[in-house]
């Protein structure tokens, strides 16, 4: 898959908040995630931390994308109860496989 199938691709599944499983076919064993709250580094470790925590209610609108050969980005609005803020998300692939992402948000939105 192309970087930018496989971070939409994440987003309809991660957003659905249902089957995190799903997720582990797109990521690389050694995926890293890095975000203001949260980082892991593998695969295992992030999806673990969903099922735990599942993304109930949120939603999301994408403002902006762009795509080159090895990452995709994408820029969107943010929603949960009470909650609206904008968000990026940088998503590095290797091996047709999601191998690092890389989360931006003002946390005081969740204050």
């Amino acid at each position: 898959m192309k970087p930018m199938d496989l971070a939409l691709k994440y987003m309809e599944i991660f957003f659905s908040g249902e089957n995190i499983e799903e997720l582990r076919p797109l990521f690389a064993e050694d995926l890293t995630f890095r975000g203001p709250l949260y980082e892991f580094n593998s695969a295992e470790d992030y999806i673990d931390s969903l099922k735990l925590d599942p993304p109930e209610g949120f939603g999301y609108e994408i403002i902006g994308s762009f795509e080159d050969s090895s990452s995709a980005r994408l820029v969107y609005r943010f929603t949960k109860p009470g909650v609206s803020t904008l968000m990026a998300q940088l998503f590095k692939v290797s091996g047709d496989k999601i191998s690092k992402i890389v989360l931006v948000f003002d946390t005081s939105a969740f204050t």
